[in-house]
């Protein structure tokens, strides 16, 4: 038996003619933060509701906690929490009220947490829920998920709507929730997020995962950028390193494969470097390296 929190093979679902789902493969080891990324349309809230037993699959396994989610949802939801993107609150319910009834539903909740997080957020529990705006409605699900003794944490844009300061602070609470040993799976369009916090990365696209490991093993898949000023023009062996490489009145920019570097570097001193950058490839290159222009295009 696999001692993933999350384990999922084959995954289907097809709404009408559309099939937002083509054979997912997914495992989350305990312990971790887990990223799942792709833009929208590509799949990944579809697949946490199917995690979450609010979907059923078409075909395919999806084993959550070591429990089938759709015919164990009652007991799973008990031993995780669940953060979306848009959250909606009891209109005539307080904050604060909110909170506790949320942690009741999973057993009750740690108050002494609930009330630092309350602090940290800067969130005042004493307003209803019509009072609040969409950042403060991200507060009180964040609040009531972090307080919760769960095992899994299930983050889909948990963020959406918090300032930079609130960001921060959700990336010290969910550091704080990985050292207690919980389990976190993050979907966000957030990649600086993604990159402080994930362990492992997932990415998704058209309904299969597309890319997958560790950040340091998906960077080796990405480009490394180079801008630098050159004496003289580049000639055809050194273009021929990088990928868009642009020449202008001795200003040269390009992209080239990690592999690649130290070869594209001697190719360069030879024009005569003056001044040289080198950016290191992040997550934003892979993501876009992937997706190109369609990333601001898919369907939501």
């Amino acid at each position: 038996m696999s001692d993933a929190v999350i384990e999922v093979h084959g995954l289907t679902k097809s709404f009408g003619t559309f099939q937002a789902l083509r054979g997912v493969d997914l495992s989350v080891a305990p312990g971790q933060v887990h990223a799942f990324l792709g833009p929208n349309g590509a799949g990944k809230s579809t697949t946490i509701r199917v995690l979450l037993g609010l979907l059923r699959a078409d075909s395919g396994t999806a084993r959550v906690l070591g429990g089938d989610p759709w015919t164990d949802v009652v007991d799973l939801h008990s031993r995780l929490a669940y953060v979306p993107g848009d959250v909606s609150l009891w209109p005539g319910m307080t904050g604060g009220e909110a909170i506790d009834l949320l942690g009741a539903l999973r057993g009750g909740l740690d108050q002494r947490r609930r009330d630092e997080l309350v602090d940290r957020f800067e969130l005042d529990p004493t307003k209803r829920g019509r009072q609040y705006s969409k950042g403060n409605r991200q507060k009180v699900a964040i609040v009531a998920a972090l307080s919760s003794d769960v095992e899994l944490l299930v983050l889909d844009e948990p963020t959406s709507g918090l300032d930079p300061i609130m960001e921060a602070a959700f990336q010290l609470t969910i550091a704080e929730a990985k050292a207690r040993g919980t389990t976190v799976l993050l979907s966000s369009h957030i990649l600086s997020e993604v990159e402080t916090l994930a362990d492992r990365i997932s990415i998704i696209r058209e309904g299969v995962i597309v890319q997958e490991g560790t950040l340091s093993e998906l960077r080796g898949q990405a480009r490394t950028a180079v801008h630098a000023m050159l004496r003289q023009p580049p000639d055809e062996h050194a273009l021929g390193l990088f990928h868009d490489p642009r020449y202008d009145q001795g200003s040269f920019t390009g992209h080239v494969e990690s592999t690649r570097v130290g070869e594209a570097m001697t190719a360069l001193t030879r024009c005569g470097i003056t001044s040289l950058t080198v950016e290191p490839p992040s997550l934003e290159n892979l993501f876009l390296r992937l997706y190109g222009d369609d990333a601001d295009q898919a369907p939501r």
